[in-house]
């Protein structure tokens, strides 16, 4: 493979700090130690929804806190000397939708099978099932042991 091929190589796993999206990060980073791609990490955050309240102003805690939680996840998982490139980012919106539009390009989206707020019973949660049926890469699921 040639150096321009494998610039651009990139993994893309969602992580929301749950132990499944944890696995997942750990197995993206695994495969691409092995195919040379980097990885990049997405957090997303969303406006809590309040039925028959309107929004008054923007939580800035919300980016903030998704912005440590995921920079503590990847300290974990990774620790301070990553064997490859690992890229954090914070996203505004749906995040089975966020995941799908940065994994444009991607050779793989890579998400635990159930995160924060899933069914304790579900196989598999509501954006992994999005995320399977709906990307143009192949998707990889990381079924947490503990499930």
């Amino acid at each position: 493979m040639s150096a321009e091929q494998q610039a651009g190589r990139r993994i893309v796993v969602g992580v929301d700090g749950s132990p499944s999206s944890k696995d997942a990060l750990r197995w993206a980073v695994d495969q691409a130690q092995r195919t040379g791609a980097v990885v990049d990490a997405v957090a997303c955050w969303t406006f809590p929804t309040v039925y028959g309240l309107g929004m008054t102003g923007l939580d800035t805690e919300l980016p903030d806190a998704t912005g440590k939680m995921i920079a503590q996840t990847v300290a974990e998982v990774v620790g301070d000397a990553p064997p490859v490139e690992v890229r954090e980012s914070v996203v505004l919106g749906n995040t089975a939708e966020v995941l799908l539009a940065r994994a444009e390009g991607a050779e793989l989206l890579v998400v635990g099978s159930r995160g924060h707020g899933g069914f304790s019973g579900a196989l598999l949660g509501s954006v992994g099932q999005h995320c399977v049926q709906h990307a143009h890469c192949p998707v990889v699921v990381v079924r947490h042991a503990g499930n």
